[in-house]
């Protein structure tokens, strides 16, 4: 199981590109300015970017604590959009 959540922001390819580079010193990372994937050690971490929302999917290794994937996820892309406020997670299953 995984989660996914959309935000809506027309920022969502720059904070995807963000993220990727933040993390691309220390885990295994692949993007463009649509798409991107983060091999992170509490499972997967895929995005994709629109002119209008960023979707994030986790999907988490069996061992993960889920609560926590979220938060460290949401926590950091929160501190890229400083300038835009809060975003908005509303983790779905899938």
């Amino acid at each position: 199981m995984g989660w996914r959540a959309i935000i809506p922001t027309a920022s969502g390819s720059r904070y995807l590109q963000q993220l990727c580079k933040h993390w691309g010193h220390k885990f295994a990372v692949e993007f463009t300015p649509e798409a991107g994937r983060i091999d992170f050690p509490m499972g997967a971490i895929e995005m994709a970017a629109d002119a209008a929302a960023l979707t994030v999917t986790l999907r988490p290794a069996p061992e993960a604590d889920g609560a926590k994937f979220q938060q460290v996820v949401a926590d950091h892309l929160n501190r890229f959009a400083h300038r835009e406020g809060e975003l908005g997670f509303d983790w779905q299953a899938v």
